[in-house]
């Protein structure tokens, strides 16, 4: 055989091929770049999540690569029921082995569609309490108050209770307080909407409460319950206990303590 048979007859038919094949490889995975830009930028998804921008780009810019790479290998000539079995074979084998990744993605897509908190929210679960960082298809990542980052497999996530402190833009705060049964209860609920009135954090609408919750075995339980933003929660909150307790100093409001009264008997038999 000469060269000239070889060349017509190999190289030219499966360089040529080849040559497809490499066009087309380059061109698709391009196409699926510009794709999951474009659909990105989208005005259709403009006020959607962030994260949910991103999980659709990368759903399509997936899904054009997965067809780029079968078209590659039917063009270099492997059967179709060879590509079909090799890929059943390779689904199979990676769903195997990535049980819990799989239905930690399932779960991220759900907590992205329903939409059960945002990233910025405050959120307490059994994992974690914090404000969401980042909503992404396996984890989730939640910031504490003391500035650790936890990272939620987002499986767990969604099967869990999730206390959304963000929801709402105002949400209220009770305060329950012990005083001395000889204590004037008027008194008592003047002096703590005094201090509740003081502080301009704490909403006029719905107005601040105070009334008596509990007759306790060494104490009188009342309440105190006010409304506020919820972004100002925890400056409220440590505010209004240090104020309550110098106004009731102020006007000699005794706050009950636990005593232990130990006896000696010096009396020996």
């Amino acid at each position: 055989m000469t060269f000239t048979d070889i060349l017509n007859t190999y190289i030219v038919p499966y360089g040529t091929k080849l040559l497809l094949a490499i066009v087309v490889w380059i061109v698709g995975f391009a196409v699926a770049k510009w794709l999951g830009k474009l659909i990105a930028k989208s005005k259709g998804l403009s006020k959607t999540d962030p994260n949910t921008q991103n999980l659709i780009a990368n759903i399509v810019k997936t899904v054009v690569r997965v067809i780029t790479i079968l078209t590659v290998v039917m063009i270099l000539g492997v059967p179709q029921a060879t590509v079909l079995a090799i890929l059943g074979s390779a689904g199979l084998a990676i769903g195997l082995a990535l049980q819990g990744g799989l239905s930690n993605i399932a779960a991220g897509i759900v907590i992205m569609i329903c939409k059960p908190f945002h990233v910025g929210d405050f959120i307490i679960t059994g994992e974690a309490t914090g404000v969401v960082q980042e909503i992404g298809l396996f984890y989730t990542k939640v910031l504490t108050p003391d500035n650790i980052l936890v990272t939620v497999p987002n499986g767990g996530l969604s099967n869990a209770t999730v206390t959304n402190l963000s929801a709402k833009d105002i949400r209220r705060v009770d305060f329950d307080l012990n005083v001395d049964y000889v204590t004037d209860i008027d008194l008592a609920r003047k002096v703590l909407l005094a201090v509740a009135q003081s502080n301009d954090l704490v909403l006029k609408e719905p107005a601040p409460e105070v009334f008596v919750s509990q007759h306790g075995a060494s104490a009188m339980g009342i309440k105190l319950r006010i409304w506020l933003n919820s972004a100002d929660y925890w400056t409220v909150y440590f505010d209004m206990w240090e104020d309550v307790k110098k106004a009731f100093d102020k006007f000699s409001i005794q706050i009950p303590y636990q005593h232990i009264n130990v006896i000696l008997d010096n009396n020996q038999n």
